[in-house]
């Protein structure tokens, strides 16, 4: 009699498992030591010279970060690359992200990164802990609706990339600190290059959280890089069933302002509050992403909203002139002919907004 209730309780639950969905999502790695991979189409790194550290490595670019009585510790997810080519060569670069941050000392959240010949490991700072960095001042750039000290410090036979060398430090270091927003990675770049401070081949460009010899904690909960337009994680291998691409070009201009434009591509140009384009989208389903490429008319963040059905889901950031693609992930909105529109609405006369197609997956 056990062994038949033994062999029943297997069959029930070799049934339920068979009921399961083909698809579990997958499990969150936590790593604890020096380690570098690739996961969910994100290069990543944990780095440590002594102490405590955790980093658990979340879906896309997102991870969380915990450090306690460490030398040097730096947590980061982003690309690497195989110092061939410029930054200018790889397109257009910048980073999305929202994080909780808790530094308990002396830390980082940043981008962060190395160039090769020259030899350089690169600062952009949006938040920090107890010590703010500083160097050799060489300007400021005012982007992403903030402005940014920029400064540069030397290292001498320091560990790098390459072993211990003497090398350059590049440090933009914002005014007034932020956890979550876009980072136009390029436009810092390119404005360093014009302060006499040279870029090499790129290496690395990574959204980043180093602590030094302190204690804390960082929660990373979204962070998107796009690399000359595309994001770095994979397509969809299915395409959806509403998978569609509007230029704008073709939608129904309104607002008192809005017009063509041929440069720096054939889209729109949304100069003040209200101006927009519409159409009418049938959906099947009520989730979906959107990516907008566009493009601000100058350095100052060019903002666009979407909306759906009349309301509003999200909001598109556009840091500079180069052209980038934003998505909004995961929108839920109303089924069947909905109305979508690209708005203007937090225009403060500083900017104007270029956009290029709208695409939905």
């Amino acid at each position: 009699m056990k062994q038949k209730r033994i062999r029943l309780f297997l069959a029930i639950f070799v049934c339920i498992a068979l009921t399961l969905p083909a698809v579990i999502a997958q499990a969150a790695t936590t790593i604890t030591s020096n380690e570098i991979g690739t996961q969910d189409g994100y290069d990543y790194e944990l780095w440590k010279d002594s102490g405590t550290t955790s980093m658990t490595l979340n879906s896309g670019g997102a991870f969380s970060a915990q450090w306690s009585n460490i030398g040097n510790a730096l947590f980061r997810k982003g690309k690497k690359f195989d110092s061939t080519k410029t930054h200018s060569q790889l397109g257009n670069l910048s980073i999305n992200y929202s994080a909780s941050f808790n530094p308990g000392g002396n830390s980082y959240l940043c981008v962060y990164g190395w160039t090769k010949d020259p030899l350089v490991e690169y600062y952009i700072v949006d938040s920090w802990g107890t010590y703010r960095p500083t160097g050799t001042k060489k300007g400021t750039i005012t982007v992403d609706g903030g402005t940014y000290d920029i400064y540069e410090t030397t290292r001498t036979n320091q560990p790098s990339i390459i072993g211990d060398a003497t090398f350059k430090q590049y440090w933009s270091v914002r005014t007034s600190q932020r956890t979550s927003g876009t980072i136009s990675v390029s436009e810092h770049f390119k404005k360093w290059e014009s302060l006499g401070m040279p870029m090499g081949k790129m290496y690395e460009v990574a959204l980043t959280v180093e602590g030094y010899q302190s204690s804390g904690s960082a929660n990373v909960t979204s962070h998107t890089l796009t690399i000359g337009g595309g994001t770095t994680t994979p397509p969809p291998t299915t395409p959806p069933s509403t998978g569609t691409k509007a230029e704008s070009e073709s939608m129904t201009k309104g607002g008192q302002y809005t017009s063509n434009i041929n440069s720096p591509f054939s889209g729109v140009a949304l100069y003040a509050n209200n101006d927009l384009v519409k159409y009418t989208q049938y959906f099947e389903s009520g989730t979906h992403s959107f990516s907008l490429r566009g493009a601000s008319n100058n350095s100052n963040m060019a903002k666009v909203d979407l909306k759906i059905g009349g309301v509003t889901k999200g909001t598109f950031y556009f840091g500079g002139s180069n052209p980038a693609v934003y998505t909004l992930n995961n929108v839920s909105h109303g089924t069947g002919n909905q109305e979508i529109q690209l708005v203007c609405t937090s225009d403060d006369g500083t900017w104007d907004a270029y956009i290029d197609y709208l695409e939905i997956k």
